[in-house]
């Protein structure tokens, strides 16, 4: 018989004030995105699509497509080598995935809580040449603006994984920050 994983108390109004606040950690990477690419308009409507969560609207498939096609933008920048806009895009599509947070006690999922801030802060490391400095920089941004909702959220699931690469590394700093 597999293992259950303990269940976590988590509201609608907590899953909402994680998805607000994953979307303001993105919101500020757009600019990244949308410098490299200014037509595509998909990783905005992803961080849009989260604050329209946010704000009560229902969790949707508009949500759920919104955030494949951010997420498809990404892939699109990256292919061509774009990395800071492939993860200011991975951010626009980890604010909108806040809001499939699972109540299940897994560390996996506290990306889901705090992705879109690892993702724009290595967006803005990138465009700084990779300086670990500005990601740890813009971590302390989004420590500044996590509400005490966020992080009585984070402190009921298990601390964020290993792995992950650099990434990984920002989720576990602002996960250390924030408890």
């Amino acid at each position: 018989m597999a293992d259950v994983l303990p269940s976590i108390d988590l509201s609608d109004r907590e899953l909402r004030e994680v998805t607000r606040y994953a979307a303001a950690c993105a919101r500020p990477a757009l600019a990244i995105f949308e410098h490299a690419r200014p037509r595509d308009e998909r990783p905005r409507a992803a961080i849009a699509a989260a604050d329209e969560f946010a704000e009560g609207a229902k969790r949707s498939k508009a949500l759920r497509d919104r955030a494949w096609a951010a997420q498809r933008a990404a892939r699109e920048a990256r292919e061509v080598g774009l990395s800071a806009a492939d993860n200011a895009a991975l951010a626009a599509v980890a604010a909108a995935g806040a809001a499939f947070l699972h109540p299940l006690s897994k560390a996996t999922q506290v990306k889901h809580i705090l992705g879109a801030a690892a993702y724009a802060a290595r967006a803005f490391e990138l465009l700084a040449d990779g300086k670990a400095v500005i990601g740890a920089g813009y971590l302390r941004q989004t420590e500044s603006i996590a509400p005490p909702i966020v992080r009585d959220v984070l402190k009921r699931y298990p601390n964020a994984p290993s792995g992950g690469a650099r990434v990984g590394e920002l989720v576990r700093q602002l996960d250390f920050l924030l408890r």
